[in-house]
């Protein structure tokens, strides 16, 4: 499904680090820090281990508590509404915007409540959120917005890089995304006493002029190693790069499946000026049974995902918090219709053949009347 873009830079980098015997909390740490800030334009970047830990910190900074509510997607990872019940919060899905697939702004402020702590919008698959409009809503009802950037390093709304217009904003290293850093993540803010909470929380609640042994609050260990750091700063040269081949990839799957007919891909839309590419996902009309097609393509040795299965819908959501099938129509008919397909920077011509051939395949195989796709 997907490959991280590692090459003799990153090894040499990563190797010196070894070398080194500085493995925590070392110079590269902060220089990664430094670098990721400047590419954003936040004052403040602090790493941690992964994005799930960015925003659990970000939820605790936000005063999210017993029954504290926070307003957010339900078609997203699951981690984007973990975090808020991680500080025993309460998630309050909104459905979302059917083209963007983003939470839909227009529903957002009938959902603020008294208990309302803070908006958290998802740049889902790289597609920024309405800010805008968020912002406006969250201003009138002095409630913290936290952008849940972790799909969309390098995105940009209306020719602003997103993770500039929330409080704070976290993205994410994993393998699949844009670039990688192994595991690992970071909250950009622009507020130093945010950025100086982050720093404490993330390591074990001690004080940056505290003792090793002195911790002045409840924190975590939530640190990000320096051979990931590293790893982080040498992917960062090239981060135009990156982000460029994935844009091309994307390109060319674009034009491929133009053939394929009842296959249409998620697009650029409303105030995106540019996507940043996570994943590569297409929705399937409605006639079309995905979960067939999937198993068509598997049996050609082709892998797929459905991007993504509603967060509600999730079984431990059902069994403790009593969610149900009907409650965000939109979400749900999203997920029922998407899939996402083998997507990396890497991705040549003749392996987006394949895709796509084995796509129109597998929809000629079990929806013939809907096909007539050339392969």
């Amino acid at each position: 499904m997907s490959s991280p873009d590692i090459n003799e830079d990153d090894i040499a980098l990563v190797t010196e680090i070894l070398r080194s015997g500085q493995l925590s909390i070392g110079p590269y740490l902060e220089k990664f820090e430094a670098l990721i800030a400047d590419y954003v334009g936040a004052r403040h970047a602090v790493a941690v281990a992964n994005g799930t830990a960015g925003l659990h910190l970000c939820m605790r900074l936000a005063g999210v508590d017993d029954g504290g509510e926070v307003i957010t997607s339900p078609f997203s990872f699951v981690a984007s509404a973990n975090c808020i019940l991680y500080e025993r919060g309460k998630p309050v899905f909104v459905d979302i915007d059917e083209e963007s697939l983003n939470i839909d702004t227009r529903l957002v402020e009938a959902a603020i409540t008294a208990r309302t702590r803070a908006i958290l919008p998802i740049h889902v698959f790289g597609q920024p959120a309405d800010m805008d409009r968020l912002n406006a809503i969250a201003t009138r009802h002095s409630v913290t917005v936290v952008e849940d950037a972790c799909e969309a390093l390098g995105s940009e709304y209306k020719g602003r890089k997103v993770g500039t217009f929330g409080q704070a904003a976290v993205f994410a290293f994993y393998p699949n995304k844009q670039m990688t850093t192994g595991e690992g993540g970071v909250v950009v803010t622009d507020d130093p006493e945010w950025a100086k909470a982050l720093r404490s929380l993330r390591n074990q609640g001690r004080a940056e002029m505290g003792g090793w042994l002195t911790h002045d609050r409840l924190g975590f260990n939530y640190r990000l190693d320096e051979m990931s750091a590293g790893l982080g700063v040498s992917q960062l040269s090239r981060v135009e790069s990156l982000l460029g081949q994935r844009s091309a990839v994307a390109a060319r799957y674009h034009e491929a499946l133009k053939r394929i007919p009842g296959v249409r891909p998620i697009m650029p839309c409303g105030g995106t000026t540019r996507m940043s590419w996570f994943v590569y996902v297409v929705r399937l009309d409605d006639g079309l049974p995905r979960e067939d097609i999937a198993q068509h393509m598997a049996a050609q040795g082709i892998p797929t995902r459905n991007y993504f299965p509603p967060i509600h819908l999730q079984p431990f959501y059902r069994r403790d918090y009593g969610y149900r099938p009907g409650q965000f129509p939109i979400a749900e008919r999203v997920s029922a219709t998407t899939l996402a397909l083998p997507f990396h920077g890497r991705l040549n011509d003749q392996d987006i053949e394949r895709v796509c051939d084995g796509l129109a395949r597998a929809i000629n195989a079990v929806a013939p009347a809907c096909a007539g796709a050339a392969v």
